[in-house]
């Protein structure tokens, strides 16, 4: 599930119009192709082309289960976006000499969107994560930021990131060292390298006594290190990339507690190495 394309309110609008032929004589991909899409999903509950007794256009069909899917069931509404645009690219929506060519706005339009999430959208319409071993800096920083962000909705089954052997917090706690530092210890176990980074980054961690009277914030940065710990634990270290991405005895409500936890914390010190971000 880490390979499936982002849910956004941009990306909605954007894939949207990627088959919106109302202004123009009709093109596929046809409603019968959507249809089969939203249902492979399993989001046949909020299609309004089955929901309403009057006629829905591609459009708003679609754009209406993405937006019911980005409150309910995002990781079904990424699967929707990426079934939407492999159609669309099926039929040759992407290549300008088809009769369903979608339009050099349209697609320019979703190759920004996606870009500004970390995803690469070619102009053949091939979408891929962008590889987060080919960034550094203030690029490395917003796509952390784009990963961890969908973590905290649990939209990510797998804590791996793409272009990386590296978890969630693991990437993020070696940016943190490598932006404060400029190097990280490759060779640390994974406490020694949240110790480090949230030391780094002025959050505490049990090494650091408790002192009487102090800010209620640096428990709280205690028990985030400690969690954090506890969460790479979990991972699957054997086979990684071709099973489970959590320990055989995990339950499908501790891998989405876990997920979601991840994201937090790496918030945590994403917002910590640039306190300017907004909530």
């Amino acid at each position: 599930m880490a390979n499936q394309p982002p849910l956004t309110d941009a990306i909605i609008v954007a894939i949207a119009r990627l088959v919106d032929d109302s202004q123009i004589e009709k093109r596929e991909p046809t409603h019968s192709d959507i249809e089969f899409q939203i249902d492979q999903a399993k989001l046949t509950c909020a299609d309004p082309g089955r929901l309403s007794s009057k006629p829905v256009g591609k459009s708003k069909r679609v754009r209406g289960v993405l937006n019911w899917a980005l409150s309910n069931n995002p990781s079904a509404g990424e699967a929707l976006v990426s079934g939407i645009i492999s159609t669309v690219q099926g039929y040759g929506g992407f290549r300008s000499t088809s009769s369903n060519y979608c339009g050099s706005e349209a697609i320019a339009n979703l190759t920004a969107v996606f870009a500004t999430q970390g995803w690469d959208l070619s102009s053949d319409g091939s979408l891929q994560p962008r590889l987060l071993d080919s960034l550094t800096g203030k690029a490395l920083t917003e796509a952390l930021q784009t990963y961890a962000d969908r973590a905290r909705r649990g939209s990510l089954d797998s804590p791996l990131l793409a272009g990386t052997a590296k978890d969630l917090l693991e990437a993020t706690a070696a940016h943190a060292l490598m932006q404060r530092w400029g190097s990280y210890p490759s060779t640390s176990n994974f406490p020694t390298l949240l110790g480090q980074a949230f030391t780094a980054l002025g959050l505490a961690t049990p090494s650091d006594p408790v002192v009487t009277g102090e800010p209620a914030h640096k428990r709280m940065e205690r028990a985030a290190y400690d969690l954090g710990c506890a969460l790479n634990a979990l991972r699957n270290k054997v086979g990684t990339g071709h099973g489970r991405p959590w320990i055989s005895t995990i339950t499908p409500a501790q891998a989405r507690f876990s997920i979601e936890s991840m994201g937090n914390i790496a918030s945590l010190m994403l917002d910590a190495l640039t306190p300017s971000r907004c909530p």
